[in-house]
């Protein structure tokens, strides 16, 4: 029953005294698609410019800052929760990742020791949306350039107002987040009034001290500084703001990792292939200890690398907004944003590769029915190559946006909002190497090479190393080059119409274009034998420089083992790289190209939408508000993609199997659907201070870019199995989640509240990877074939193909399919051998992909914020999740597993008075599934629990002068990953402590 008495504590939006929003004032009323937030902070917004207003509320300081986000979280319809900074310029993070990860339900994803993606409940980073002032945001990222997780590092925190977190459906917010959708709101001139202020900060990143000469930064300390200025005049009229930010940063990482990953999974009756070749029967089955039974599944390391990064960043933020308001009822506004980031990498590495063909091999396997290596040991009858790899490459990743928004009160009951804006994501390389490359160097003494797994990072001991009997000389080397770029051009109008006393209905209609391009590249030289003879001292041996290895990874466990190889020779990369240009002549095969790009291919999504919600509060004995909405969508897709087809294979030396191409041709393949999208939500106070709240909504996340892309991507490089191929499909649905949310608030103070919260998703449609072998129509594999048989035939072994190929080169040199270039110093054949008629054709592994995946995901929250009276105060949050849908690790084959799923947690403790504040922040993420593919191998990646400290310190010398101390890292914390078990390690990356020291000035 509806009444029309307005009780104090009614929740309708004109009738609630929004806090949080008097700190973002009109921010949240430039937002499109939110009327209904828009609504609440118009009025907020008058109480916050006039200083006259007795309601005027100061959101100032850590305490006033963590209230608003508790009000914020309180008065909204469904679930929502954020963060505001207690001055603009002042947000409580210096990375915009690392300050949401202080949320309840959201994980980050960490790159280059800093956050860069986020999870939020469980659900990965592709399926959560992100907004800048209520706008779906574009993003490129060169490292995943078909994902659609928007990369945080990119973006300063310094005009930032307030970040939300939409974890419950709402009609009026731009969907496509099934995990949350997250807006970021930056602050506005007729808000902020006339201010300034400028900023600066000291940063020392410890790390950088931590790396090679060759590849560290000449500083570890670097600057930062960033300003605001803001005025209004005409009484109000006409408003602009500006705001700017630069940061420097020099760091190090250091990661021991299986590179390539595990070989396998086998069986232990496994008598050939990948793995081990020394079966049951076999004379050197002896130097296997503890072998994995018939039935028990095992893996074997494919090779070893000990990389030594070097990065260094400059990140430029800027945005200009002017805002014009012709009369009381009407206020328009224009904002540029511009982001810019920088990155230039350089490393050092030193890597082996095991042959898994040798005469002997040496194991110690763990109990099943998982068997993993304690040590894997090969022994040579030939030297092998101890590589000394290098690279130096850099990107450049930019943000355009431009945006018209206009708000008008047509009337009491009638409120509409019209924006638009065009944004672009840019990510490119930034130095004349590429985006990505490795040079490799080797020195040919290679002798009995180990691979120790029983401590946190792997202990790779060899024999014989001699580098004056086989200099080191340029082998094998890869160089890349590629774009990525995305427009969004998208146009939104809506408003909120007032009905009886107290309901609301918020409506609008839109529409948005999103184009992504991405195009890529690969140069590669497979000179993996050598480029000059291996005992030559052709290249200038001062070019390499012996280090220690054991200095750089000093923190792990495993550095202190006697049987470390320890003696590394970094170079000066482009040095080396011209010399290698010198002997060889090839100035093409050590400069990376898009005028011949691996793909290239460019996806238009369009989408028309209309929504509706009806908000009212019911009188009741406990006051109700309820939220009944829908939003409706059609999407049209269309994908074009660069499609080059395989016409041979080349077998060059015992592992490399090089792709020939035939001409390119481009196929642009189509797609749409509809979705509907109901929500409902509903909240009662049981009492002043209890709150119980209900969400049902249906939510969706849109399919990543390589799936939805047209055309077929081959791979570069096959192997004796043959090669692999992705085929997208731009019918591919979205894939939908039906959620539940429940939750019960206690406020029990005006700073302090304790909460529960539980929620439920049922997904469906998610994006299932079969996969299917097919043949090429076009391509033949000397694999198997003519010449191939007959080498077996004559008593080489089928996983011998350093035998098979002496064979076929000595035997058939100059037949057709045969060329062979001599023997080596060791007496192994050199040459081609390629596939004749008669041979078999290329077998292709294609993934192909289907909505054809459920899951069911579900978990808690609990929350609990307290501020004492005496300036001390904590927030503590703990998140749990769980779905059946887990990684079977006894299991072969393609699996479907939902990534990002974790346990976290969250303990902040504060102490504030009028000149000091403090505040330290501990968050914890439990172990996940980061992919359930390692280098294309039907294999699972886990992130290991990872917790880390970080605290800030602030002074006011006075009301216009603060100074500032933050200290990120204190536990000097590592990162590991494993694979299908905790021995199989994948990766143990070391970072370091980093320091900043600044000050601010308010004018």
């Amino acid at each position: 029953m509806l009444h029309k008495k307005r009780k104090a504590n009614s929740f309708h939006p004109d009738t609630r005294q929004r806090l949080i929003a008097l700190a973002v004032a009109s921010a949240c009323a430039t937002l499109l698609g939110q009327a209904h937030a828009q609504e609440a902070n118009t009025g907020a917004a008058a109480n916050a410019a006039d200083p006259t207003n007795p309601n005027t509320v100061v959101v100032q300081g850590i305490r006033a800052s963590m209230q608003s986000t508790l009000n914020m979280k309180r008065n909204s319809d469904g679930f929502v929760d954020g963060i505001v900074a207690d001055d603009i310029g002042k947000f409580p993070d210096t990375n915009l990742a690392e300050a949401l990860q202080r949320i309840s339900g959201v994980s980050i994803d960490r790159n280059r020791g800093e956050g860069a993606l986020v999870t939020v409940r469980g659900v990965g980073p592709d399926l959560n949306l992100v907004l800048l002032n209520g706008r779906q945001m574009p993003t490129a990222r060169l490292g995943d350039q078909s994902g659609r997780a928007f990369d945080f590092s990119n973006l300063a925190s310094e005009s930032v107002s307030q970040i939300q977190v939409y974890k419950s459906v709402r009609a009026d917010v731009t969907p496509g987040g099934i995990g949350a959708s997250l807006n970021i709101l930056t602050g506005r001139p007729l808000d902020l009034g006339n201010q300034a202020s400028f900023g600066a900060k000291v940063m020392y990143d410890e790390s950088n001290n931590n790396l090679p000469g060759d590849v560290k930064a000449k500083r570890s300390t670097t600057p930062e500084v960033s300003g605001l200025y803001s005025t209004t005049w005409h009484d109000g009229m006409f408003g602009l703001a500006a705001t700017g930010s630069y940061q420097s940063r020099n760091m190090g990482i250091n990661t021991a990792s299986v590179i390539n990953g595990w070989l396998g999974p086998l069986r232990g009756n496994a008598t050939s292939g990948e793995g081990l070749v020394t079966p049951p029967g076999d004379p050197n089955y002896v130097n296997i200890k503890n072998p994995p039974g018939p039935n028990d599944l095992y893996l074997t390391p494919q090779n070893m690398s000990y990389r030594m990064n070097g990065y260094q960043r400059q990140r430029t933020n800027g945005q200009l907004t002017f805002q014009f308001r012709p009369v009381k009822d009407l206020t328009t506004t224009l904002d540029y944003t511009y982001a810019e980031n920088k990155i230039q990498q350089r490393y050092s590495e030193l890597s082996a590769w095991f042959g898994h063909n040798t005469d002997i091999q040496g194991a110690e396997f763990t109990k099943g029915p998982l068997a993993s290596p304690l040590y894997y040991e090969e022994r040579y009858t030939s030297p092998q190559d101890i590589s000394m790899n290098g690279g130096d490459s850099a990107t450049k990743s930019t943000l355009n946006s431009l945006g018209f928004n206009a708000q008008w009160k047509v009337s009491p009951s009638l409120r509409l909002n019209f924006d638009v804006h065009h944004s672009v994501a840019e990510a490119k390389s930034d130095s004349p190497f590429g985006i990505n490359n490795d040079l490799g160097t080797a020195s040919f003494s290679r002798g009995t090479t180990r691979a120790d797994f029983t401590n946190e990072m792997p202990v790779m001991s060899i024999q014989g190393a001699d580098f004056v009997a086989a200099p080191h000389q340029v082998a094998g080397s890869w160089f890349q080059d590629g774009v990525n770029k995305m427009k969004i051009d998208q146009i939104q109008l809506g408003g909120r119409l007032s009905l009886f006393e107290r309901s609301g209905l918020n409506f609008g209609l839109g529409h948005i274009k999103n184009e992504n391009h991405s195009v890529f590249q690969q140069v590669q030289r497979d000179t993996w034998g050598g480029t000059v003879p291996q005992n030559s001292a052709a290249y200038d041996q001062s070019l390499w420089h012996l280090d220690d290895l054991r200095k750089y990874f000093g923190k792990l466990g495993g550095a202190d083992n006697p049987n470390l190889f320890t003696q590394i020779h970094p170079f000066d990369f482009a040095a080396v790289r011209n010399a290698a240009i010198g002997i060889t002549g090839d100035q093409a095969g050590y400069t990376p190209s898009l005028s011949n790009p691996a793909f290239d291919r460019t996806t238009i999504e369009k989408t028309r939408s209309i929504y509706a919600q009806f908000n009212t509060d019911w009188d009741t004995a406990l006051p109700m508000h309820t939220g009944i909405g829908f939003r409706y969508e059609q999407t049209r897709v269309d994908s074009t993609g660069l499609t080059k087809v395989p016409t041979a294979i080349r077998w060059i030396s015992e592992n490399e199997f090089p792709v020939d191409f035939g001409t390119q041709v481009y196929e642009t393949l189509h797609g749409k659907y509809n979705n509907f999208l109901p929500s409902v939500d509903w909240d009662m106070d049981l009492r002043p201070d209890l709150k119980i709240r209900a969400s049902y909504g249906v939510s969706i996340g849109r399919a990543r870019y390589d799936q939805i892309a047209g055309g077929s991507t081959y791979g570069t490089t096959a192997s004796v199995t043959g090669d692999t191929v992705s085929r997208g499909n731009p019918a591919l649905e979205p894939v939908k989640s039906k959620n539940l949310d429940l939750s019960a608030e206690w406020y029990y103070n005006k700073q302090s509240m304790l909460s529960l919260g539980l929620f439920n998703k049922n997904l469906t449609d998610y994006t299932g990877s079969a996969v299917v072998n097919e043949n090429s129509p076009n391509a033949l594999t000397p694999v198997g074939g003519k010449y191939w048989n007959a080498a077996l035939a004559s008593g080489c072994s089928a996983s011998n193909r350093i035998c098979i190929r002496n064979y076929i080169l000595h035997n058939f040199a100059g037949q057709p399919g045969v060329t062979f270039t001599g023997d080596n110093s060791v007496g192994n054949a050199q040459g081609t051998i390629t596939g004749i008629p008669g041979d078999p054709a290329l077998p292709y592994t294609v993934s192909t992909l289907a909505n054809s995946e459920g899951a069911n995901l579900k978990g808690a929250e609990v929350n609990w914020q307290h501020m004492f009276a005496n300036g001390f105060g904590f927030q503590a949050n703990y998140t749990y999740v769980k779905s059946d849908l887990k990684y079977d690790n006894l299991s072969l084959g393609n699996q479907f597993a939902l990534v990002g799923l974790s346990n976290s947690a969250n303990l902040v403790g504060i102490y504030e008075d009028q000149n000091l504040s403090v505040r330290a922040a501990y968050n914890w993420r439990g172990e996940f599934l980061s992919s359930t593919s390692d280098n294309s191998k039907p294999n699972p990646s886990y992130v290991e629990p990872y917790g880390q400290l970080d605290l800030s310190v602030g002074y006011n010398l006075s009301k216009n002068l603060s100074l500032s101390l933050e200290a990120i890292n204190l536990t000097d914390a590592t990162q590991r990953t494993h694979g299908r078990s905790d021995m199989q390690v994948l990766q143990v990356s070391t970072g370091g402590r980093r320091y900043m020291v600044g000050a601010r000035y308010k004018f």
